[in-house]
């Protein structure tokens, strides 16, 4: 096959290329990422030394230039990572995501229906998150026939973006499947979000920022995981379809940070003391949704995939990544990467 893989230079995206460039060396892979600020071809070492393995720069809010890379290209699969993603940025700058989680999907979607004129053996999926579903109270969990709330303009934007690819599923007959997840952590987050950025204040003595008193809860799910369940339901999974995918570990904002104080002192014989005296509670942000959770059942019954890592693993792991991985982490945080692309590709990377 021609896979077509979006933001392959971001998180989830470089964990599904580093994997499935490796373990498919009969398919042909095509990165397309604009190398926007949390996006870093780094995260590809080694996979962009593969033979089968390319990336081009592009902009899916260009409609011409996406439509003319997948004409190109002629891919038989799409996996659309590719989203402006961070809620808090959301707040500040909600046009950027409304200009790439909804435009660029519609550009990519429009550029994959003028190439698929036989749909049979093609397949669009869509990468989504489970804020789309809003806010849960204490029990209960989001499935595939939960209706949508968002109440984020971030995951406002993804929502938009999920009915775009239903509606050209249901209207155009555009064969494509759409994946919601759980909060993602692992190696290579970019350090806006919590974990990365937990471990790394502590690594660096900094305040541990915990929002309102950090009650908030979430599902967390390894990133490696994820990938297997997007390679499942990328091969397997029904056309038309949801699939909602969690890591099935619900924790408390607070309980996060206090573990990885715990899992940071553990690798690094520091004081869990001193780093506990870190956490600083800062005003709540606007709109703050309570609790997710997610039902994983359907994905687990018809697909057969369930998590690998419980939630001390996973976290283990990915501190232990963080610790090892000076340069990468030198680099995000001084900004000699960006340095670095725009001498490499030009722009204001």
């Amino acid at each position: 096959m021609r896979i077509l893989v979006t933001g392959g230079a971001g998180f989830i995206g470089s964990a599904f290329l580093q994997r499935a460039v490796a373990e498919q060396p009969q398919h042909t892979f095509l990165n397309v990422d604009k190398l926007g600020y949390a996006a870093n071809l780094r995260n590809l070492a080694g996979v962009d030394q593969a033979p089968n393995y390319s990336f081009r720069r592009v902009d899916l809010t260009d409609a011409s230039l996406i439509a003319t890379t997948v004409a190109e290209f002629e891919p038989d699969l799409v996996v659309h990572f590719a989203a402006e993603s961070h809620v808090d940025r959301s707040i500040s700058a909600p046009r950027a995501f409304v200009d790439s989680n909804v435009v660029g999907t519609l550009n990519l979607l429009e550029a994959c229906r003028a190439v698929w004129r036989d749909p049979a053996g093609k397949r669009f999926h869509h990468i989504s998150t489970d804020e789309v579903f809003g806010a849960l109270g204490p029990s209960g969990s989001f499935d595939e026939t939960t209706a949508y709330d968002p109440r984020s303009p971030y995951s406002a934007s993804k929502a938009a973006s999920d009915h775009l690819v239903r509606a050209y599923s249901h209207t155009y007959g555009l064969p494509a499947v759409i994946t919601n997840c759980s909060n993602n952590y692992g190696p290579r987050q970019f350090p806006e979000k919590l974990i990365p950025l937990m471990i790394l204040n502590c690594l660096a003595r900094k305040p541990l920022p915990v929002y309102g008193e950090g009650q908030q809860i979430r599902d967390w799910l390894y990133v490696d995981d994820h990938v297997d369940a997007i390679l499942r339901v990328a091969t397997d999974g029904k056309l038309g379809e949801t699939y909602l995918i969690g890591g099935g570990h619900e924790v408390t904002n607070l309980e996060i940070v206090r573990t990885i104080i715990a899992e940071v002192a553990s690798q690094t014989g520091a004081e869990p003391a001193e780093l506990e005296a870190l956490i600083t509670y800062v005003p709540d942000r606007p709109g703050h949704d309570f609790r997710y959770a997610i039902n994983p059942t359907k994905i687990r019954e018809e697909l057969g995939w369930t998590p690998r890592e419980t939630f001390s693993t996973g976290l283990r792991k990915t501190v232990a990544w963080y610790l090892a991985e000076t340069d990468w982490v030198r680099d995000v945080q001084s900004g000699e990467y960006r340095e670095w692309m725009r001498r490499q590709y030009g722009g204001d990377a």
